[in-house]
């Protein structure tokens, strides 16, 4: 063998190596002494008598595969979602039609006290616009609050589906997982 084809080939298995080490060193290091399986909150039992180092690839190949799967990373969870921020107060009507509705009713409880109409008018379209304004807020918090909710619901989908393909992934080598 001449020198260039020990070179090539040593070439090529250094390449194969770092490519393998690659693959491993995707996966994030288990913290706090747990296995890589059991920190994303899946539990492998080797039953069929693998080794922990030969236990310790599988999970990362399974891990780098469901993560790949699933689009969701357990150790690097997508950041909470912030609830857009009103720049300014809600222009839905809410205010005008309460204080419409409370000038009539002011206007009618003014004429038949046999006050001035007008001055109930007025006062009950003050009235009025601050109860728009009040139900006006409240609408916006329940908006943000299922917002909220649903943000929550879908990155609990993302954390389902990661765990779903990790133990596919597991039992396909012959663990059994809970």
């Amino acid at each position: 063998m001449t020198t260039s084809n020990l070179a090539q080939r040593a070439g090529a298995f250094v390449a194969l190596g770092v490519m393998a080490f690659a693959s491993l060193a995707q996966a994030p290091p288990p913290s706090g002494g747990k296995s890589l399986a059991a920190s994303a909150g899946v539990f492998a039992y080797p039953a069929k008598g693998q080794k922990p180092d030969k236990q310790a690839q599988d999970e990362g190949e399974c891990y780098n595969w469901s993560k790949q799967q699933s689009g969701y990373d357990p150790m690097q969870p997508p950041p909470a979602a912030t609830p857009a921020q009103e720049t300014g107060p809600v222009r839905d009507g809410s205010r005008a039609r309460s204080a419409a509705r409370g000038a009539v009713a002011g206007a009618v409880i003014g004429e038949v006290a046999g006050d001035d109409a007008g001055k109930g008018a007025a006062v009950g379209a003050v009235a009025g616009t601050l109860a728009g304004g009040r139900q006006s807020r409240m609408a916006q918090s329940q908006r943000q609050q299922q917002a909220e909710q649903d943000a929550r619901a879908q990155e609990q989908a993302l954390k389902d589906a990661f765990k779903r393909g990790m133990a596919v992934c597991l039992e396909a080598r012959g663990y059994t997982v809970k």
